[in-house]
């Protein structure tokens, strides 16, 4: 299962090739975007969270792919 970055909480944008190339000549830090919250604690909570979640999916894809060579035996 593939999953894309716009899921998983971050505390900055993932740039894009282009934006990676920009950033070389941004002196000044004008591109960086941050995703704020409001205290450090929901950014824990936040990253926590996100981080929890992947762990089930990764669990229900470990449990779907033992099923499915289970019944095939």
């Amino acid at each position: 299962m593939q999953r894309g970055y716009k899921e998983i909480f971050r505390l900055y944008e993932r740039p894009s090739f282009l934006e990676g190339i920009a950033r070389l000549f941004d002196f000044g830090g004008w591109l960086n975007q941050y995703h704020y919250s409001s205290s450090n604690e929901e950014a824990d909570s936040r990253a926590i969270e996100s981080d929890w979640r992947f762990v089930g999916e990764d669990l229900r894809e470990a449990i779907r792919q033992y099923i499915k060579q289970e019944t095939k035996s």
